[in-house]
C-alpha cells in the first residue's frame, strides 16, 4: 500500500515529467520534482515551484518587517512617555536611573537587595549579565544594575546632548536600553 500522499498518476504524467527532466534538466531546475519507487512504479509526489515557495517567504517577512515599522514609533512614543516625567519629549540620565531604580526594586521580589537572572529573565543575555557583574557573584546589586543602565544611556546617547529623544531610542543601543527597563 503506498504512503497517503502518494497518488497514481493520471495518465502518463509520471513518464512526462521523467521525460521532460531527462531531456531539459535546466528547464525544469526552478521546479522541485520529487518522485519515489514505491512497488517498482514512480509515482510524483508533488511538482512545487520554488518561485512560489520563495514569494511566499518574501510576502510574510514583508508583512512582518512592515508591522514591526509601523509600530516601532508608537512602541517608543510610550517608552518616552513612560520615561519622561517632567514632558519635555526626552529622557536624562536622572530620569533613566529613577525609573531604573523603582524597576529594580519591583523585580527584586525576595526583597535581597540584588538581582540574579531569573530576576532579569528576558532583560540581559548571559554574556551581558556576566559583563555587569563585576564581582562575579551571580546577582547585581542596584549600584551595578544603575551603572549598567549608565552604560546603555550612554551608548544610546551618541550626540552626547546628556538626553535621550524618541530618534535615539529608536536605536539598536536605544533598544537595548529600553529591554533593560520594560
Amino acid at each position: 500500500m503506498p504512503p497517503a500522499d502518494v497518488r497514481p498518476p493520471i495518465g502518463d504524467i509520471t513518464v512526462q515529467a521523467v521525460a521532460k527532466l531527462t531531456k531539459a534538466p535546466r528547464a525544469l531546475a526552478p521546479e522541485l520534482v520529487r518522485a519515489s519507487c514505491v512497488w517498482e512504479e514512480y509515482y510524483v509526489i508533488s511538482i512545487a515551484s520554488e518561485d512560489v515557495n520563495m514569494r511566499i517567504r518574501k510576502n510574510i517577512l514583508m508583512t512582518l518587517a512592515i508591522t514591526l515599522i509601523a509600530t516601532a514609533p508608537a512602541w517608543s512614543q510610550s517608552l518616552l512617555k513612560t520615561l519622561d516625567p517632567d514632558h519635555d519629549g526626552t529622557v536624562d540620565l536622572a530620569e533613566a536611573k529613577s525609573a531604573a531604580s523603582q524597576l529594580f526594586d519591583k523585580l527584586d521580589r525576595d526583597h535581597d537587595g540584588t538581582l540574579d537572572k531569573r530576576e532579569l529573565r528576558g532583560r540581559l543575555n548571559a554574556k551581558d549579565f556576566a559583563a555587569a557583574d563585576p564581582d562575579n557573584d551571580g546577582t547585581l546589586d542596584k549600584n551595578e544594575f544603575l551603572a549598567l543602565v549608565e552604560k546603555r544611556f550612554n551608548a544610546a546617547n551618541p550626540d552626547n546632548d546628556g538626553t535621550l529623544d524618541a530618534k535615539e531610542l529608536k536605536t539598536a543601543a536605544g533598544r537595548s536600553l529600553a529591554r533593560l527597563l520594560k
